[in-house]
């Protein structure tokens, strides 16, 4: 195995509830589960590496609270090493409010809690540790601040860094221009383009990654759920790499186990078209089944997905 992934970023608790929809603003319905799941996007993408059978390490802050140790407990079952997840004094850990409807579609609120507690001197700390990764993953559930330092080392450490531009917000040229690989979903994309629509064809698909490239990210993959994920690479490799039809549960943290995929799937030498299939099929697999982290697939399971394709 090759070097190894570093993963900076969320660590939450998610309390999830599932009823037949979800609520419109000012309306109450009637659920039939709650439950509670280890989740924040840092973290399911730590784990979803973990999962794949790859290394991968965490830099990220939990609460002084029960729930920061059963958070730390999760990732390390998980084979994330945690060694870099340390604690905000007075601070409670984040937490993900999820409703789900009976499509397996959600609605998130997030409250940062210690992940707002994440700094860019926390990230000097660990400056060893990142020059020698194969690749670093973040978000933007931490910081701002921190993601602009974090984007600063990859860059005079020639470290590849991919960037899961979510929750969806306006993004610096700065920024952009020192990201390997950005990941936005479709409304991510919208927001990084100020496209007001939702009404998204394969052709405005295609010209918002083009945009999205000439503000200065590297390669752009913009992940379209049941359509898969379109591609425009520095190689200028241009393509919708189609997903997988599987029974969908769940699709909480699907697009962090696509991240999860790509980056496992490069460092262990597949193209970048074939690493965005390897992705999708992570992601697929993840929708069958509730829950963040307790979704995220084996490279086992992940490898009969892709052998019925083939």
């Amino acid at each position: 195995m090759g070097k190894q992934i570093v993963v900076v970023g969320s660590v939450n608790l998610d309390l999830v509830c599932t009823g037949k929809r979800i609520p419109a603003p000012g309306e109450t319905v009637t659920g039939n589960k709650f439950q509670t799941f280890f989740g924040g996007k840092g973290a399911n993408q730590a784990v979803a590496v973990g999962r794949l059978g790859y290394s991968v390490s965490m830099i990220a802050k939990v609460g002084d609270d029960e729930f920061g140790n059963q958070l730390r407990k999760g990732l390390r079952t998980a084979a994330v090493n945690i060694r870099h997840v340390t604690t905000a004094e007075g601070t409670a850990s984040g937490v993900a409010l999820i409703s789900v409807d009976a499509r397996g579609q959600n609605s998130i609120m997030v409250i940062p809690g210690a992940n707002g507690k994440l700094l860019p001197e926390d990230v000097e700390s660990t400056l060893p540790i990142l020059r020698a990764a194969g690749m670093i993953l973040t978000q933007l559930e931490i910081p701002m601040e921190t993601v602009e330092y974090l984007c600063e080392i990859s860059r005079r450490n020639g470290v590849p860094l991919m960037l899961d531009p979510a929750p969806a917000r306006n993004l610096p040229r700065k920024i952009l221009k020192q990201v390997s690989y950005l990941t936005p979903n479709e409304t991510e994309m919208c927001t990084l383009c100020g496209i007001p629509s939702p009404d998204l064809n394969e052709g405005i698909i295609a010209e918002s990654a083009k945009n999205l490239r000439s503000k200065g990210a590297a390669n752009v993959i913009i992940k379209l759920g049941a359509r898969g994920a379109y591609l425009d690479a520095a190689d200028k490799q241009r393509k919708l790499i189609p997903s997988f039809k599987v029974p969908v549960v769940d699709s909480t943290a699907a697009g962090d186990a696509f991240n999860a995929g790509l980056a496992v799937a490069l460092l262990r030498g597949n193209s970048l078209p074939d690493a965005v299939r390897y992705a999708a099929a992570v992601g697929a697999v993840s929708v069958t089944r509730a829950g963040a982290q307790p979704a995220m697939p084996t490279a086992t399971e992940v490898d009969k997905l892709l052998a019925r394709r083939t």
